[in-house]
């Protein structure tokens, strides 16, 4: 993870601006290692796992005031002991910087938890 991408906020995006290119994407990937870039390049995947659902719900409330705070919401995949986080900007129909500031600010929530 990032201290740069994590330090940084979302900001608006128009809709209708281009998603991040290729090659940009490529560059900011290594800043947040244990995501996944779908197949399509257009959402960054992480699964996380906990261990009970207590745990579980307490990382998606934190999630959820990161993504109240930075204005930029993702989908969500919550089991028991598992959560699905999936970031990608709608507004560009695939990926814009806002997601890999949030994708770096989710990782900070595992620092001291799990």
């Amino acid at each position: 993870m990032s201290d740069t991408l994590a330090t940084q906020h979302s900001h608006p995006i128009t809709r209708g601006a281009p998603p991040l290119d290729a090659a940009k994407v490529a560059a900011l990937l290594p800043q947040i290692p244990q995501w996944i870039l779908a197949a399509d390049g257009a959402s960054l995947s992480r699964e996380f796992r906990f261990r009970d659902f207590h745990a579980t719900m307490a990382f998606v409330n934190a999630l959820a005031w990161i993504a109240h705070q930075q204005d930029h919401h993702p989908d969500l995949q919550v089991g028991y002991n598992r959560c699905l986080v999936t970031w990608s900007t709608h507004a560009v129909g695939g990926l814009s910087l806002n997601d890999f500031i949030c994708a770096a600010r989710t990782d900070t929530l595992l620092e001291t938890d799990t």
